[in-house]
């Protein structure tokens, strides 16, 4: 019963680090999100300046080097953000498992 305790105790400090990575991740996302939506509105501006066809300019804009990079890290970001959330999940998974194991030993005492 002790073994089941101690996994629960290191679950639950798994858990506490991957709520902390999830938390930072998500601030990182939202910073590249932020830079990214900006310099897109910046691109899309110059365009329209030019005067590129309306119906083009989220094509020409989205194609650019410089914002396909963005998104690029953008995408990057919120797949390590997702990653993060899915830990998790899994270690919360984990921990109901030790748990209904725990209790089942305890009922059976």
């Amino acid at each position: 019963m002790q073994d089941l305790i101690n996994e629960i105790i290191s679950l639950r400090k798994e858990l506490n680090y991957a709520i902390e990575v999830l938390k930072n991740r998500g601030n990182e996302l939202a910073a590249a999100e932020r830079i990214y939506r900006v310099e897109l509105a910046k691109k899309i501006l110059i365009e329209r300046d030019r005067g590129t066809p309306v119906t083009i300019i989220n094509d020409v804009c989205r194609g650019d080097a410089k914002i396909a990079d963005l998104k690029f890290e953008r995408d990057k970001l919120r797949t390590l953000y997702d990653t993060a959330d899915h830990k998790i999940q899994a270690v919360k998974v984990e921990l109901r498992m030790v748990d209904n194991q725990l209790q089942a030993e305890r009922k059976g005492e």
